[in-house]
């Protein structure tokens, strides 16, 4: 028995797979080793029934997680995760690894994460090429929810949304100044919280303000990791993965064709595609 794990800052997508069949699958928040702690992660995986039921049975697990990019946390993360699966070899790699394996398997390609962070590199079949692009919610992840997250509250706070959106966005969330303040600086996973407001950005997808933002958030992703990704290696497939990309597929490929770029394919999920190359 095979698990296959991706996860974002914000959730952990499992699916558990027997002679390259599904039978289980689950979600669960995040578990980023930059944020998550031995005890935290433990305390998530314990209130899994499903992953309680199959713990003993799977003997793989490949697990592709956000903040894993150094040895140090892929080995922290192993560790925890051999405390409740105790029968299984345990692989850790970086999301931006399984984000490259579900869009070219073992082909060449650049490969752009658009989900809960952001990141991009250039993929050669095997590995992908170091890059400085991964700076996290704080200096970085333009393009993401958690960017996306950012710049809502931030115009929600300072009454800069249309009038219809500054309503909307107050009924819906019921937030204050303070509230936000006191949520941003001093609670834990501050991450969890920006990237939640994603969906009010689906839900108002054709409000022409909305679109701008969407717009100017991608113009921001390919200037700051796309462009200078394909200056070093031009001439590659581009392949998009993550629910931010999947779910503005037609804002994204338009942004695109503004550089001349013709991408490839878009992911949303990458969870299917990673089951499928490593079940089988």
């Amino acid at each position: 028995m095979v698990a296959v794990v991706y996860s974002g800052s914000k959730t952990a997508f499992w699916k558990i797979a027997r002679d390259g069949k599904t039978i289980a699958e689950c979600t669960m928040p995040g578990i980023n080793p930059c944020f998550n702690d031995q005890k935290s992660i433990l305390h998530l995986l314990n209130k899994k029934t499903t992953l309680i039921n199959h713990a003993e049975s799977i003997k793989k697990i490949y697990v592709f997680a956000a903040g894993a990019s150094s040895a140090e946390r892929r080995n922290e993360l192993s560790e925890t995760l051999a405390l409740f699966f105790k029968y299984s070899k345990i692989t850790v790699k970086d999301d931006l690894f399984g984000a490259a394996i579900s869009a070219c398997y073992n082909n060449s390609g650049i490969v752009g994460i658009l989900g809960s962070g952001a990141n991009c590199a250039y993929f050669d079949g095997k590995s992908a090429e170091k890059n400085n692009f991964g700076l996290g919610f704080v200096l970085g992840d333009e393009g993401s929810s958690n960017y996306l997250g950012k710049i809502i509250l931030r115009n929600f706070i300072q009454h800069k949304l249309p009038a219809d959106l500054q309503s909307d966005f107050e009924n819906r969330y019921n937030l204050d100044r303070s509230q936000v303040l006191e949520r941003v600086y001093k609670k834990p996973m501050v991450q969890h919280f920006l990237s939640s407001f994603f969906e009010f950005f689906i839900e108002n997808r054709d409000h022409k303000y909305i679109i701008e933002l969407i717009d100017a958030a991608f113009e921001s992703y390919f200037k700051t990791y796309l462009l200078p990704t394909i200056a070093l290696h031009p001439g590659n497939d581009i392949h998009f993965v993550g629910l931010v990309a999947g779910s503005f597929q037609d804002q994204l490929r338009s942004t695109a064709s503004k550089y001349n770029i013709q991408i490839t394919s878009i992911t949303k999920e990458p969870i299917y595609n990673l089951l499928n190359y490593y079940s089988n």
